[in-house]
């Protein structure tokens, strides 16, 4: 419970019908959770307008209403607030109810379109091992200490993402890691929160469909470093193109990191295998239980982020030299006759070739890669082709199937990848729509010593077909048929 006016501290306010000394019970901005006493935000949503629902929360029993439009007619004893942007009035105001939470917790964002899972991850396991109290924000899972919280977004909506570091709070967290997706920072779901530090990954071809622009999805990224404060550190990948677009306007500390570029904390691979990573950081060499040359530049982005967060540079080495990534990256098992099966989230052109160029520089070259691939439905479908086009340029057998098809006809959306083929790839694809036995058939194709990757759904336990998800586990499916190929 909060007075209105201390909820509204920091709000951009146009117009006030009412008292703002009365008490509010809760924030909403969905009508169907609305109680006695709520504060109702009507927020123009992509799928509906939460003007439409004004009527219904205070049947509900609002007693405030925080638009951008106001109502034709008021109500009697309803206050009503007119915002210049109900959604960023909504950061403000959840963060101001649950008392400013990121104010009393080391809260780092990381943002980028590959890495943000294994660099949070990474992070609030280092943390950990360190002897903090921690909360992690991500897709797979969000965490407090031991205590594991299911994740339904990237970057949860601003009252979810309040209520979660409010508890850490409550339970004595010292630090937060949290992925910050794009849709979160133009959507302002990240609005009225403090961050002690912000780390840039990289940013390739994804989510168009939402930022309609490559240009825009840039500015979406910038935006979160843009709003730093002076006593924040920003830390960027110089080896990205980008990288050093997203300090340009920042007031936070600047800081880099890179492998192939001068940086201010530098790293250089000295072998890579599927047994780990060996790395010369900062003039130590150290061994690493992951792979690959993108995961050592998430290593390097996550040892950056310790030492800036004032940790021993040789306790944060020796952790991270112990430590598993995040599930569903590069995530590797290997069959009782050899056949190695990979499961990765990539699900971008780009992510797909940091993947298959990693498999590609630790290979013989005398074995057979085979991926198999697909791409969500009612999302960005001009990378399909590219999905398709990057697979094959590194794989020499290749099996577009089905991955969320979500609202789509998974069909039709093989169908756009298959644009991506050229005339001399054809005769390496195979088309399965039905993603399990697309697994089985690379498995029954697979000789001892060939290596699968199975890409775009990493940790995911479920497809969505027309908005059921049921169950379904790619590293389980791989693992009854490694089984089954055992047995034979």
């Amino acid at each position: 419970m909060a007075v209105l006016k201390d909820i509204l501290y920091g709000v951009a306010l146009e117009h006030v019908v009412g008292s703002t000394d009365v008490e509010v019970t809760a924030v909403h901005f969905d009508s169907r959770k609305v109680a006695e006493g709520s504060l109702f935000v009507a927020i123009k949503g992509t799928v509906s307008d939460g003007h439409l629902f004004i009527k219904t929360a205070i049947d509900k029993g609002a007693k405030v209403i925080v638009c951008d439009t106001l109502p034709n007619a008021f109500e009697d004893s309803i206050i009503y607030v007119k915002v210049a942007d109900a959604g960023k009035a909504l950061g403000i105001m959840a963060a101001n109810f649950y008392q400013q939470p990121s104010k009393k917790i080391k809260l780092v964002g990381i943002t980028g379109t590959n890495g943000k899972t294994t660099v949070a991850t990474l992070l609030y396991k280092l943390f950990r091992e360190l002897g903090f109290k921690v909360g992690l924000i991500s897709t797979v899972e969000n965490q407090i200490n031991d205590k594991i919280i299911p994740s339904t977004h990237t970057t949860p909506d601003p009252i979810a993402l309040n209520i979660l570091l409010n508890d850490m709070v409550i339970l004595g967290c010292d630090y937060c890691f949290m992925e910050v997706s794009s849709h979160a920072i133009a959507q302002h779901r990240i609005e009225g929160l403090t961050f002690t530090g912000g780390i840039f990954t990289n940013i390739t071809h994804d989510h168009l469909d939402f930022h309609l622009t490559f240009d825009n999805y840039i500015k979406a990224k910038k935006a979160f470093f843009d709003g730093l404060n002076k006593s924040a550190f920003a830390l960027t990948n110089t080896d990205d193109k980008n990288g050093m677009v997203m300090l340009q306007n920042t007031a936070a500390h600047k800081k880099t990191y890179g492998l192939k570029t001068l940086a201010d904390f530098k790293a250089k691979i000295i072998e890579n295998q599927f047994s780990g990573l060996h790395l010369d950081i900062d003039n130590q060499e150290v061994y690493f239980k992951l792979v690959g040359s993108f995961n050592a530049s998430n290593l390097l982005a996550v040892y950056g982020a310790a030492l800036l967060l004032d940790q021993d540079k040789t306790k944060v080495l020796t952790i991270l030299s112990k430590l598993n990534g995040a599930e569903g990256r590069f995530d590797y098992i290997i069959s009782p006759n050899g056949i190695i099966g990979i499961v990765d989230y990539a699900h971008t052109p780009d992510a797909i070739e940091n993947v298959l160029s990693t498999v590609d520089n630790i290979r013989s070259k005398t074995e057979t890669v085979i991926t198999i691939i697909g791409c969500g439905g009612d999302r960005d479908k001009t990378k399909r082709p590219l999905m398709a086009q990057t697979a094959c340029d590194w794989s020499d057998k290749v099996i577009l199937t089905s991955d969320n098809p979500r609202t789509e006809n998974p069909e039709q959306i093989i169908k756009e990848m298959q644009v991506g083929v050229s005339p001399v790839n054809q005769k390496k694809v195979l088309s399965i729509t039905d993603r399990k036995e697309a697994i089985r058939t690379a498995c029954h194709l697979a000789k001892p010593g060939d290596i699968i990757l199975i890409a775009g759904k990493g940790h995911e336990k479920y497809q969505e077909v027309n908005g059921v998800r049921t169950h379904f586990d790619d590293k389980e499916i791989l693992a009854d048929c490694f089984i089954q190929l055992g047995s034979n």
